[in-house]
């Protein structure tokens, strides 16, 4: 009876071939931290001109009607500069409100323009605006040290303390269009980690030796996926930072579907969408939005905004400055529920949770690792460094257990992927059924790592579960393929005649399931407080393993083919790719490995009686490598099948 040779899998993206081809991952972004001292937030929105600035500027003129605060305004992209300029817009208006209401405290108001492309930096000396100029202005890629800054003392009492507002333009281009199109035009590009690292130093620079309480606001240019100056979706862009999120939705005909579309468009990406607000239309949006948000996030309205721009606005701040203090409550207020969740997680989760592989009263509270997101290969997590929170990237150097290999831009791939298939099938029960994406998965398989060997494939949804399967499976083949059963022999009658076992390294590790913990060596996880029923299923070999060591990489052998002496040579490699020549694979040492393999074997056979060696398990996914790979390639395979460990899960 011939049986099929079979791949594990788990779930693939649809169109997975395509998009492994032409996704390219972005350059190296700057490590993310920023302080949780103060709420920072993105003003997103659901379209172009929908009142993003309106919504900044009101924020300060709730944030700013007391002493001893600071507004911080960012924007990081601004087009159609200077004769458009959002930062100058928050700049005036507040200073304008503040001359009108008088309040009782002074404020330092400030307005400072980064850099620009050379196109709008000529423009604004064309204007006639006062530039401080660097001796060298360019910083490369057509973007030069612009330097425009502008300050005013909005004069009140002194005995009642004073206010900041900072507000900052980071990069302005002439041109009122796409960023993406208008840096093209330009010649004055940005990638995606200049601006982040900027965005990251603003952040910073303005938070050092503040005393008092602070509210940052970050202003995004255009809709939620309009591009970037790099031509990245912002959405996309701002992510490693996942700051929460406001939106300012359409009250407009045509608006409710746009500001969800909006709305999907963040959570997908993982961002925390606190509130949305938007002018009124008179078209009752507010209803159908907050029903689809069941409740849980606030929408707010503005009154419509006036027509007729008398008195530049302030009487529309003026009649929007209680709208604008429900949102500023609603943002300090998730602020101080964030943080305090994110203090209390470790002493909740040390209470509650069973991790496992884990002594617990070996861990004590401030070691446990409290992590907020994950963009990439880095987990963002929580940290306290002097009784200040932060949040600080951590390079997930396990992958996640060994399974976890998405860049940023796969990830969200991926995230789109799953949201599509769990919308158009919900649960699916496999057995004896077939739905598109499953097919399609199992096709690409087989016609790519699989080709030549694979016949069929069987999804596993973790590692710990395939590699029982696949234990079964390739005992159950050995069987067949040896004669010890067939068809017409009861499966209780073939175990009393042959105790099968299974050949692998030692310090393996399969899983946390019975079988795949028979299947490895004796070791502390294997204990009868952690596996009461273990025996050991199986023979363990002791593997090679290389490692750097004073700038050489070595070679180590276990000690019974060390007594083969094998030459000095073959043990040490100046650089790593020489480890990976096939070229060792007719060198010396690989005829020491030949021979002990054999050697080995042959003592299993021998004194094995009734016991039978029925698959071999090679490990690519954790402990292995190339030395044991090298080491297992002298193995006679057609005596096994292969249970591969990890693969695809």
């Amino acid at each position: 009876m011939s049986l099929p040779t079979t791949l594990f899998a788990g779930i693939l993206p649809r169109n997975s071939v395509r998009r492994f081809i032409s996704t390219h991952s972005r350059p190296t972004l700057p490590s993310i931290e920023y302080p949780l001292s103060h709420p920072i937030y993105t003003i997103w929105a659901a379209n172009t001109s929908l009142g993003k600035t309106l919504v900044s500027a009101g924020l300060s003129t709730s944030f700013l009607s007391s002493p001893h605060r600071k507004f911080l305004y960012l924007k990081p992209v601004q087009t159609g500069f200077p004769e458009d300029s959002d930062s100058r817009f928050v700049y005036n208006k507040y200073s304008e409100f503040f001359s009108q209401n008088r309040p009782e405290f002074s404020v330092f108001a400030s307005n400072h323009v980064l850099k620009a492309s050379v196109s709008a930096s000529e423009a604004v000396s064309v204007g006639g605006f006062e530039i401080e100029r660097d001796k060298d202005m360019s910083c490369g890629n057509g973007v030069v040290n612009l330097g425009l800054y502008e300050e005013s003392k909005l004069q009140g009492s002194e005995m009642k303390g004073f206010s900041k507002l900072v507000c900052k333009t980071m990069y302005g281009w002439k041109e009122a269009l796409s960023p993406h199109l208008v840096a093209e035009r330009e010649n004055a590009r940005v990638e995606d980690a200049e601006l982040l690292g900027m965005l990251k130093g603003c952040l910073g620079s303005e938070s050092e030796s503040e005393k008092g309480e602070i509210l940052c606001v970050i202003e995004t240019a255009g809709g939620v996926a309009s591009p970037g100056p790099s031509g990245s979706l912002q959405c996309d862009l701002y992510r490693p930072f996942r700051f929460p999120a406001i939106l300012v939705g359409d009250g407009r005909l045509g608006g409710i579907s746009g500001t969800i579309s909006a709305y999907e468009s963040l959570t997908l990406r993982g961002y925390d969408v606190v509130a949305v607000i938007f002018e009124d239309h008179g078209l009752v949006n507010e209803g159908p939005l907050s029903s689809y948000l069941r409740r849980r996030v606030p929408v707010l309205v503005l009154p419509p905004i006036p027509k007729e721009m008398s008195n530049n606005l302030m009487e529309w701040f003026q009649e929007a400055l209680s709208t604008f203090h429900s949102l500023e409550e609603i943002m300090q207020s998730n602020f101080l529920e964030r943080t305090s969740r994110l203090r209390n997680m470790p002493r909740k989760a040390h209470d509650i949770f069973w991790w496992p592989f884990t002594q617990h009263k070996l861990v004590p509270e401030e070691n446990v690792t409290v992590i907020d997101s994950r963009c990439g290969e880095n987990f963002a997590v929580h940290k306290v460094n002097n009784n200040v929170d932060l949040i600080t990237q951590q390079f997930d150097a396990c992958a996640s257990w060994w399974t976890q290999g998405p860049d940023a831009t796969l990830q969200i791939e991926l995230a789109r992927d799953m949201g599509y298939a769990t919308a158009r099938y919900g649960h699916v029960m496999f057995p004896e059924n077939v739905y598109e994406p499953a097919l399609e998965c199992a096709e690409l398989l087989l016609e790519g790592v699989g080709k030549g060997w694979a016949s069929r494939v069987y999804f596993s949804d973790n590692g710990s579960t395939a590699i029982e399967i696949a234990l079964k499976m390739a005992l159950r083949k050995f069987l067949f393929d040896h004669k010890i059963v067939s068809d017409d022999l009861v499966a209780k009658n073939a175990e009393s005649r042959v105790d099968l076992k299974v050949l692998a390294l030692r310090g393996s590790y399969h899983g946390d399931t019975l079988g795949a913990m028979e299947a490895q060596a004796p070791s502390p996880y294997t204990g009868f407080y952690q596996q009461p029923w273990y025996k050991g299923r199986g023979h363990f070999l002791d593997p090679p393993t290389v490692a750097m060591r004073d700038g050489v990489w070595k070679l180590s052998l276990p000690q019974e083919i060390e007594t083969l002496k094998p030459s000095l040579e073959d043990l040490t490699f100046s650089l790593r790719e020489n480890i990976f020549k096939e070229s060792r694979d007719t060198s010396n040492l690989a005829d020491i490995y030949h021979s002990y393999i054999w050697k080995t074997l042959q003592l299993i056979i021998d004194s094995s009686g009734s016991t039978r060696t029925g698959a071999l398990i090679i490990e690519p996914g954790k402990t292995l490598t190339y030395a044991q790979v090298s080491f297992w390639s002298f193995l006679p395979l057609h005596l096994f099948l292969l249970a591969h460990d990890s693969c695809f899960t």
